[in-house]
């Protein structure tokens, strides 16, 4: 028998199909691994370049808001005033640095917060129909300590040349002056001590010391038991007309605005006039000839702090910022911030800062005094043992005090005259002497010390909007 030695072999044929789909595979392969890399190069990226993607079109969109900011028409229509007297208000639009803004000029509307998860008003007035009604306490016995104050004047005034006039004393920035007197550290010390009858430096210590007004302005002064002052030196801001009054207020309060005379031309230029009767709208314009320092902002603290020597028969005073239109019912706020609590004085608390050596600091970062004048001031009063504390008897210790209310009582009144003479010896900035003169005043208990939401709704800030100019035709 014969055997088949040969080797078994299987033929595998592969067909030209079969090879086309080995290709396509590959080739799937080959895609799946580039997108797997493209996907691991984007994921890098992104992790990469992920705030770019963020800040680019972050920065288009602001681009694109601004330029369609600055394509807007520039006229803007204000508020409808509460008068139809042109010169009793503002109403045209304002013209800052070419451009027409649009301010809070003339808003009545309250303003809130949110108390308990309830929403409240701020200042909690009267009802209209009370408001009306409204009359000036009667005088009752004082049961305050002090019962008199007497204010220091003569002509013993001590510089270096006795012989030095006022205008020298200007020139050299001397801050005690004719006006002041010249206030010994020894007299300083007195002027804190509680006594039925004391003392104190307050202004006017000569009759050659400036500050000069007419006899007219003078006699309508005397007249004003109830007072709403505020003023403008040296070109200073414009006069906003106060709003919201009733029409009892409007026949027992005075609305009186001190200018000097740079003031006064300043504002001619504008198309706003001191009618015959000297007034422009509500203000009974007062023109100050003389002014007593060469620094604007110290001229402006006489009207502020010392408004019982100017309102010698006043009984109750409201102090406003000149960058600020009053828009409240003076005796309502009266009787909200004054008669309702039982206290004499009602300030303004400060929004930021609560501690006096804090907004030392940030008087000096905004270059808002000379750093040297600061340390002065806080050397001597650290001398003087005041604490850093940031509230005086649970009252806030700092003050914003563009909104002041207040009785006119000796006790006040010593107050507003020792206050004075801390800016008139230091710096011109009043908040840092405040806590201070609270401080060493310590039989002053008497003080409302009133929320930034309450100063909101007293007054429209227009601090924004300063020295405004008349719109081109």
């Amino acid at each position: 028998m014969f055997h088949n030695t040969t080797n078994n072999h299987h033929a595998v044929t592969i067909s030209d199909d079969e090879t086309d789909e080995l290709g396509r595979m590959r080739v799937r392969a080959r895609r799946k691994r580039k997108k797997l890399g493209n996907r691991r190069l984007i994921r890098k990226l992104l992790v990469k370049y992920w705030m770019l993607l963020v800040i680019i079109p972050a920065a288009f969109l602001l681009f694109y808001e601004a330029t369609r900011i600055g394509l807007r028409p520039s006229a803007s229509k204000n508020i409808a005033t509460a008068s139809g007297n042109q010169d009793d208000d503002r109403s045209s639009p304002t013209l800052v640095q070419g451009m027409h803004v649009k301010s809070n000029l003339n808003r009545l509307d309250p303003t809130t917060h949110v108390v308990a998860g309830i929403r409240e008003r701020c200042l909690k007035l009267l009802p209209p129909e009370k408001l009306e009604q409204l009359e000036i306490p009667v005088e009752e016995e004082s049961s305050l300590p002090i019962r008199e104050v007497l204010y220091v004047s003569g002509n013993d005034l001590s510089f270096e040349g006795e012989n030095a006039t006022l205008s020298q004393l200007r020139a050299e920035d001397t801050r005690f002056n004719l006006f002041t007197g010249n206030q010994t550290f020894e007299e300083r010390d007195r002027s804190f001590e509680v006594k039925e009858t004391t003392s104190a430096h307050c202004g006017f210590y000569s009759v050659d010391g400036g500050f000069r007004i007419s006899d007219e302005d003078k006699s309508f002064m005397q007249g004003c038991k109830v007072v709403v002052s505020t003023c403008a030196f040296g070109g200073g801001d414009d006069l906003y007309q106060p709003i919201g009054m009733s029409e009892a207020s409007l026949t027992k309060v005075c609305y009186v605005a001190f200018w000097d005379e740079i003031t006064l031309k300043a504002q001619e230029l504008v198309g706003r006039r001191v009618g015959d009767n000297g007034f422009v709208g509500k203000w009974r314009v007062v023109i100050v000839q003389d002014l007593p320092f060469s620094d604007q902002r110290l001229n402006g603290k006489i009207p502020k702090m010392l408004t019982h020597r100017l309102f010698p028969q006043a009984k109750y005073s409201i102090w406003v910022d000149s960058k600020s239109q009053f828009r409240r019912d003076p005796l309502g706020v009266l009787e909200a911030l004054l008669w309702r609590t039982n206290t004499i004085l009602a300030i303004s608390e400060h929004g930021a800062r609560s501690s006096v050596y804090e907004e030392a600091k940030a008087v000096v970062k905004k270059n808002k005094a000379k750093p040297e004048e600061v340390e002065v001031q806080l050397n001597q009063y650290k001398k003087d043992g005041l604490p850093g504390d940031k509230r005086f008897d649970g009252k806030k210790a700092l003050c914003e005090a563009s909104v002041i209310a207040r009785k006119l009582t000796p006790l006040s009144n010593l107050l507003m005259c020792v206050w004075f003479n801390e800016v008139v010896r230091f710096t011109s900035r009043d908040q840092l002497s405040f806590p201070y003169v609270l401080w060493r005043l310590k039989a002053f208990k008497d003080i409302n010390t009133f929320p930034v939401c309450t100063r909101k709704d007293l007054i429209n800030s227009m601090g924004h909007i300063r020295k405004a100019r008349p719109l081109q035709k």
